[in-house]
């Protein structure tokens, strides 16, 4: 087990379900251990242990079925937002700068 001596900071996004979890996993090593273990201690213990399984098949199907959940996320938002911009264009018509009508010629 290492210390912190070298350490970082990261956001970690997480579903509500696995926070859970992860609680209870908590509460359950600090009966076990009769020592305070904190939903932190439990998270970094989780990942040192996963990353030493990282060639184990049922890890790299975890990994892949996040990836691929993430890659479908990010292509829904990006469908969105270009229908909103096609939207946007349509109820704009085709005005000048500014979003001013165009000026008519004099004739």
């Amino acid at each position: 087990m290492r210390m912190l001596e070298n350490r970082t900071t990261v956001l970690l996004i997480l579903s509500q379900e696995v926070l859970d979890q992860a609680r209870v996993l908590a509460g359950k090593a600090t009966i076990t251990l009769k020592l305070p273990v904190s939903l932190q201690i439990v998270l970094r213990a989780l990942i040192e242990e996963g990353l030493k399984r990282d060639g184990h098949p049922t890890f790299l199907a975890n990994v892949e079925a996040q990836a691929r959940a993430v890659r479908h996320q990010r292509s829904m938002a990006r469908r969105k937002r270009a229908e909103e911009n096609r939207g946007n264009l349509v109820a704009g018509g085709l005005r000048g700068r500014g979003g001013r009508e165009p000026r008519k010629r004099r004739q």
